[in-house]
């Protein structure tokens, strides 16, 4: 059986996930703070026909050998973690980091969880939620009476009450980030957890120690871009078209060579 034909199919099957991830980046071109994925390939194993270097008569060498292919693999679907666009929404809630870092959030099985989409939205108890529910960590509580909301670069958190005339501070917004990562594990819902690959958590305050800064009244808006995603559309449909070619001319051939007798 030609080989060429598991090759090709190789092929095939690796751009069919490399559309699969495309797809999946411009159906999210919309998601606050989403992150693009990128597929990275390797070559398969090689067979080896004649090794290079190897002697044909005394004091010579062949120089290069014959290796030949048998196809690719996908080795990774990594996360892009550049920086999105910032769109303004003038709500005080909204709020968006510029740099490095994660806001944490406390899911209902008491487990951290880390986001880069900052619409946050307040409960009935006033505590600073994303649009599941999940309260944002430290918690923080907007109390009722507050006339006016203002989040600041480095996370701090001050409200106006009425009769007062100099904002009161409530807290600060701390920020997470990881040593790797395009190694967090993606769970849907904007949310990310970390792995063995990720590292763990480093917790720190906005604007300090390598986190990035906070600017509230805008959100993070995914980094698709919607002309590198759809050139890298036609270059897999080429690709998979290409592999199918190859495919029918390696079942060509095979029909000429079955066909000898005839």
């Amino acid at each position: 059986m030609m080989s060429g034909l598991w090759t090709a199919a190789s092929g095939m099957e690796a751009q069919q996930l490399n559309m699969d991830v495309v797809a999946n980046n411009l159906a999210n071109v919309n998601t606050t703070g989403f992150k693009r994925s990128r597929v990275d390939f390797q070559d398969l194993m090689y067979q080896t026909i004649r090794p290079a270097g190897t002697a044909v008569a005394e004091g010579s060498q062949v120089p290069t050998g014959i290796q030949v292919g048998l196809g690719s693999h996908p080795a990774s679907v990594q996360k892009i973690f550049s920086q999105g666009d910032f769109q303004q929404t003038g709500n005080p809630f909204d709020v968006a980091i510029e740099g490095d870092g994660f806001f944490q959030v406390l899911q209902p099985d008491g487990t951290i969880a880390y986001t880069r989409d900052g619409t946050f939205k307040l409960d009935n108890q006033g505590r600073l939620v994303n649009s599941d529910g999940y309260t944002l960590e430290p918690e923080l509580a907007i109390p009722a009476e507050a006339k006016q909301v203002a989040i600041g670069a480095d996370g701090t958190v001050s409200v106006l009450l009425p009769a007062q005339a100099a904002p009161q501070e409530l807290g600060q917004i701390q920020l997470a980030k990881f040593l790797n990562p395009a190694g967090l594990s993606s769970q849907g819902k904007n949310l990310y957890l970390p792995t063995g690959a990720s590292g763990e958590a480093i917790t720190g305050t906005p604007g300090l120690d390598g986190f990035g800064t906070l600017a509230a009244g805008m959100v993070e808006m995914s980094n698709v871009r919607i002309v590198d995603e759809m050139v890298n559309m036609i270059v897999a449909q080429r690709a998979y078209e290409v592999n199918s070619k190859s495919i029918q001319t390696a079942d060509d051939m095979l029909a000429i060579a079955n066909n000898l007798r005839r």
